[in-house]
């Protein structure tokens, strides 16, 4: 049963229903969470970038908006009675997906659920390229948690479009 959960969280809706997936989840095997957030080096090189590198301690910022986001998740997994543990790492040693895979290795991980972003294109589903990478490289299980898709009106039929 899957007892030790990894979640990278990244404070988006996307990450965030991942967590509601996972939470689901632990509550019924009664496992436990480990909230995982990745200060990449992307980002840091955007933040960089936007301010021309000028003043700030921008990884200070970066490090400060991952343990809000963390601190956040964590209260509300704990809400919800189940136990959870948090991870920030920020020492730029990979790219983000790798960086999860490894940790899922490192923590013995029974799986790891990343938000998706549930988009259809020609009838497959189009993955944000974090859960896609994820899912390409773990040695462990990846339950991918979409976005709810809102469903479409279904087509009238040409008899209801005569009538109107």
């Amino acid at each position: 049963m899957y007892q030790r959960i990894l979640v990278p969280i990244d404070g988006s809706p996307t990450s965030l229903r991942g967590l509601e997936v996972a939470v689901r989840l632990a509550m019924l095997t009664k496992g436990r969470l480990r909230l995982m957030h990745v200060v990449d080096d992307l980002s840091f090189a955007l933040c960089l970038d936007a301010y021309g590198g000028k003043g700030g301690d921008w990884l200070g910022f970066l490090r400060d908006n991952g343990a809000r986001v963390l601190e956040q998740a964590k209260s509300a997994v704990a809400a919800c009675g189940v136990g959870v543990e948090t991870m920030l790492s920020d020492n730029f040693s990979g790219p983000v997906h790798l960086q999860v895979t490894v940790e899922a290795g490192r923590c013995r991980a029974d799986l790891i659920v990343p938000g998706a972003h549930g988009r259809r294109s020609a009838g497959r589903l189009v993955l944000a390229r974090g859960a896609e990478n994820i899912l390409c490289c773990s040695t462990v299980p990846v339950l991918l948690a979409p976005l709810e898709v809102k469903a479409a009106a279904a087509p009238r039929r040409e008899s209801e479009v005569a009538t109107q």
